[in-house]
């Protein structure tokens, strides 16, 4: 699967670690953001290196981590929810685990769980909290999943033909995938431009939209059946998009900015980020 480099958007830095800068170029068929150049294989593990990188830890150093631990936890429930409201309880396989805390939550609730996380150290963490975790998708059998989640994992992918693939293989026939990403349509991006923190350059390969997703899944026959918000992704963001603009939280502007997106988004549909829901049918195209 090759991308075009149609339009160049904007130059973006990597705040979190290298303060490289990296190219935007959206594709028109796909109507896809890319990051160029991308880092190898290789090279992508030395972007994840900082220590303000939450999901791959339980931290509660700072009142930003608290918050964030705190919203989580509401996250987890809803997340819950949702699946439980769309498939009868089986396996689930989640893709970029993490710390395991969203597997728990379903474990806890009768599912037999699976995560895939390459970060030895959130792997580990998981581990500890009695969740099956492995290393490789490769190694796991076909058809065997009743429902795949990646919450927020799906734009660091390296190879983004070959995650589609694997994701038709590993559902059953009647499967879910649950695919959660942040949507470069929306207010606060819009607003934060270049200094938006779901940019977060380089190690998001990818910035999809509602067609992007749409399309490429269809490739893998499957279909998108439902998009879903998140509404707390705005506020989330905002206050790291401030973070980078200014050099400060900024917590009274950046909350204005994420209700302001959330409101917008009810007449646009185009909120921070959404949960997009995705049936198999039959063969993949």
């Amino acid at each position: 699967m090759n991308f075009s480099k149609d339009k160049f958007v904007f130059k973006v830095k990597d705040h979190s670690v290298s303060g490289e800068e990296f190219e935007l170029w959206m594709d028109n068929q796909w109507e896809l953001l890319v990051t160029y150049p991308q880092p190898t294989p290789e090279q992508l593990p030395a972007y994840y290196e900082s220590a303000d990188y939450i999901s791959h830890t339980d931290g509660k150093r700072t009142l930003f981590e608290k918050a964030y631990q705190f919203v989580k936890g509401i996250a987890l429930a809803n997340k819950l929810q949702l699946i439980n409201s769309l498939n009868t309880k089986g396996a689930i396989l989640d893709i970029g685990a993490g710390t395991g805390d969203f597997l728990l939550t379903c474990k806890n609730d009768g599912w037999q769980v699976t995560g895939i996380e390459p970060s030895a150290k959130a792997q580990s963490i998981a581990m500890s909290k009695g969740i099956t975790m492995t290393s490789s998708q490769n190694d796991l059998p076909d058809h065997s999943f009743d429902v795949i989640t990646m919450w927020h994992v799906l734009e660091h992918v390296p190879d983004l033909e070959a995650q589609l693939q694997s994701l038709k293989r590993l559902l059953k026939p009647e499967g879910t995938v649950i695919i959660a990403v942040p949507n470069f349509k929306s207010y606060d991006a819009q607003h934060y431009q270049s200094f938006w923190a779901a940019y977060d350059v380089p190690i998001h390969l990818w910035h999809f939209s509602k067609t992007s997703i749409e399309k490429l899944f269809a490739m893998q026959a499957m279909e998108l059946v439902k998009v879903l918000p998140m509404k707390f992704d705005s506020y989330y963001v905002s206050l790291l998009s401030e973070k980078y603009k200014t050099g400060q939280m900024n917590y009274v502007k950046a909350l204005w900015v994420g209700w302001r997106s959330n409101w917008k988004a009810k007449r646009s549909k185009q909120y921070s980020s959404h949960i997009y829901v995705l049936k198999n049918t039959k063969n993949a195209k």
